[in-house]
């Protein structure tokens, strides 16, 4: 293949790639925090097969719309399967989530899980919260009333 064939075949496959979302690991995950040192930080892990999950999305946005000028930031990382990533960023633009998303892509998905917090499951919904300083102060899993995640959030601010 000629270099401006490889060219026009890397930046179709560029935009073939779904918009926004971003693969994910554990030195990704440790980076998206490290960026947003000083604001706090909510951590959605979620899937577009999990019904609790896409019914907290709006709710999560909602949330990171009133309360982004006092520094506060959410940060969406789907647990979808690869075929599902263009669904996922459907989802994320239907639902007014702001980029930077993420799609989870580890290699060994029970160490990730143990990473991001070791009395974690890997159920769905999930909800981590970091303080000004990238501590983990709570966390959420299931189905968890909005006014309690916002009472937390609020602590923190």
């Amino acid at each position: 293949m000629k270099p401006a064939g490889a060219v026009l075949l890397a930046l179709t496959l560029w935009a073939a790639r779904p918009a926004g979302l971003l693969p994910l690991d554990e030195a990704g995950y440790r980076a998206a925090l490290a960026r947003q040192r000083g604001k706090v930080v909510l951590v959605d892990f979620w899937a577009t097969w999990c019904d609790p999950c896409r019914e907290e999305l709006p709710v999560l946005a909602g949330l990171e719309k009133k309360l982004r000028a006092r520094g506060f930031v959410l940060i969406t990382v789907s647990a979808d399967e690869p075929e599902q990533e263009g669904a996922a960023a459907d989802l994320l633009r239907k639902t007014g989530v702001r980029p930077p998303a993420y799609i989870k892509r580890v290699k060994d998905n029970e160490a990730f899980i143990n990473f991001i917090d070791h009395r974690w499951s890997g159920a769905l919904p999930a909800l981590f919260l970091y303080d000004r300083e990238g501590r983990q102060t709570a966390s959420f899993v299931g189905e968890t009333a909005p006014a309690e995640i916002e009472a937390a959030v609020g602590r923190l601010l």
